[in-house]
């Protein structure tokens, strides 16, 4: 896997996949786009939505929408890094059955999220959810 990242002007970044897709991030703090930090946290949430709406799909259950709400805290000196996120699921769908959706959650978090696990080894990641009958 590859990707590279061009500096456009300022702290504009142009970031390119080797898929083919362009991302724009911004270094002053997210005035013109996501920061590469912001980056992150969507990029573990993305990660994790994966695994929690396959594993409920491949467990026959009748999901609707899943959304990820990630709540992280960050250190106060350089480097700022994360030093503790939750990721909460929203899970809707009928006859969702909870222990289902539990277990797919902890097991994002735990077996399956490439970000999540990365991450996991110097941040304190812990997850929670709701269950939405639609």
């Amino acid at each position: 896997m590859k990707s590279r990242v061009k500096w456009v002007e300022g702290m504009t970044f142009l970031a390119q996949s080797n898929s083919g897709h362009s991302v724009v991030m911004d270094g002053n703090g997210g005035e013109k786009a996501p920061s590469p930090m912001e980056l992150v946290l969507m990029a573990a949430g993305g990660c994790s939505s994966v695994d929690v709406v396959d594993g409920l799909k491949s467990a026959g259950q009748k999901i609707t929408a899943c959304e990820a709400q990630i709540d992280a805290e960050r250190r106060e000196q350089s480097p700022k890094l994360f030093t503790g996120a939750n990721l909460h699921f929203v899970v809707t769908g009928y006859d969702l059955d909870e222990s289902l959706v539990a277990k797919a959650v902890s097991d994002s978090l735990e077996k399956y999220c490439s970000v999540c696990l990365m991450l996991g080894k110097g941040v304190e990641l812990t997850h929670s959810y709701e269950v939405v009958n639609a």
